[in-house]
């Protein structure tokens, strides 16, 4: 294993212009959740130059899962998502996004372009009789980022549609500016957050803004529903539990001096554990339902969104191991990722998972954050991320098989 392993960085390396190429090509031409018609037909098209390899095609609307099978034996799964963001990239790339307000500010552009590199090695290791027995199914999945009309992302649909049914353990990889390239974070247990969002309207009724006896001002009770909500966590919450609640919309009237009929605030409530996600839920409830005590009354909406993602211990312990062998000059990391969310959480509820954070900072260069306007990231991660994906395949099928 050793040797392959060995190896398995030279070509890696030896693929990285290829890499970077994909990367670019997709960067150029983000594609929304659920709207990643030319993404898919591209994987698909990359895919197909793949020898053992069989596609499935539309699943959760543009996803695909490309399937190498090598004897009987056990059923694993690698993921990567493909949707971007709807941000006005502000980089100044040569390859900057065309598509005026979407841009992959996350990655995802680089998680597609490294799975396709590891589809490419362990297809070419299946033809040269090298890949153990068992199957991969790579999942290239749509609409990470954002939900549909039923307010689901794409993970649930994968799940639904059964492709995940048969396999026994599954591994993903996410790009990581606050390490630099190379660099491996990972964390066993509960590692992002639950994400569920709100929608409080507070009814009151409006007037003239003179006369403010004669109302029944939502804009006054939404003052202290502000405050309550601002010390859910604070005060209601276990300060050893992990919580956050955050008010990212507030919205009420048209005029200076007429005073609105209602006020909506809209946010998000996230969490570590289901035991702390319920609370938050049930006081944000009471809090929305003290509108009552200053003559008003409210509606609240909640989605419920993605649950904590939650790493399997053992897998953890295989990315480690993967990557003290193939780089061990490479830092090692133990520390959950942060409050942000992500869908692979729902296929980690379903079988042993494990999300790892790949380095892909620059030492002595600003790093913008996931999510911003100027996120970039140093494309040496690439062979980096095509190399440990593909020998925790082979480790993995050999693990499972025992």
């Amino acid at each position: 294993m050793l040797d392959y392993e060995k190896k398995l960085k030279e070509r890696a390396e030896a693929i990285k212009q290829d890499l970077i190429d994909w990367r670019r090509y997709l960067h150029q031409f983000p594609e929304l959740s659920f709207q990643e018609e030319k993404t898919s037909a591209f994987v698909a098209a990359c895919l197909e130059k793949l020898q053992g390899i069989e596609i499935q095609r539309g699943i959760a609307g543009h996803g695909i899962v490309a399937v190498l099978k090598n004897d009987d034996g056990p059923v694993i799964a690698l993921r990567a998502d493909m949707d971007a963001l709807p941000i006005q990239e502000t980089t100044g790339l040569s390859f900057a996004s065309t598509h005026d307000g979407v841009m992959h500010a996350c990655g995802h552009d680089a998680h597609t372009a490294t799975l396709l590199g590891a589809a490419q090695l362990l297809a070419e290791d299946f033809q040269a009789g090298s890949l153990p027995r068992g199957t991969i199914k790579f999942l290239f999945q749509p609409a990470e980022e954002d939900t549909d009309v039923h307010g689901l992302t794409g993970a649930p649909y994968f799940l639904e549609a059964g492709v995940l049914d048969d396999v026994e353990a599954a591994l993903a990889l996410h790009m990581c500016p606050w390490r630099q390239t190379g660099d491996l974070q990972v964390n066993t247990g509960p590692s992002m957050a639950s994400i569920d969002n709100f929608e409080l309207t507070i009814k009151g009724e409006g007037g003239h803004a003179g006369y403010p006896h004669q109302t029944i001002d939502p804009v006054w009770i939404a003052a202290h529903t502000l405050q309550g909500l601002y010390g859910l966590v604070s005060r209601k919450i276990d300060p050893l539990g992990v919580a956050a609640l955050s008010v990212g919309s507030i919205h009420g009237g048209a005029a200076f001096n007429v005073i609105p009929d209602q006020v909506t605030i809209k946010g998000t409530v996230r969490a570590y554990t289901d035991k702390v996600r319920r609370q938050l839920i049930e006081e944000l409830e009471a809090v929305a339902a003290s509108a009552r005590l200053f003559g008003g009354s409210h509606q609240l909406h909640i989605e419920k969104g993605e649950p904590a993602l939650c790493n399997d211990g053992k897998l953890v312990e295989l990315w480690k191991d993967t990557a003290r062998t193939l780089f061990p000059d490479q830092k090692i990391h133990e520390a959950p990722y942060g409050m942000g969310g992500e869908d692979f959480s729902h296929i980690a509820r379903k079988l042993p998972s494990a999300m790892a954070f790949l380095g892909c900072g620059w030492k002595d260069k600003e790093n913008p954050p996931l999510h911003s306007p100027c996120f970039t990231l140093n494309e040496e991660v690439l062979p980096y991320g095509v190399a440990l994906f593909t020998a925790a395949a082979h480790r993995l099928l050999q693990r499972q098989e025992r």
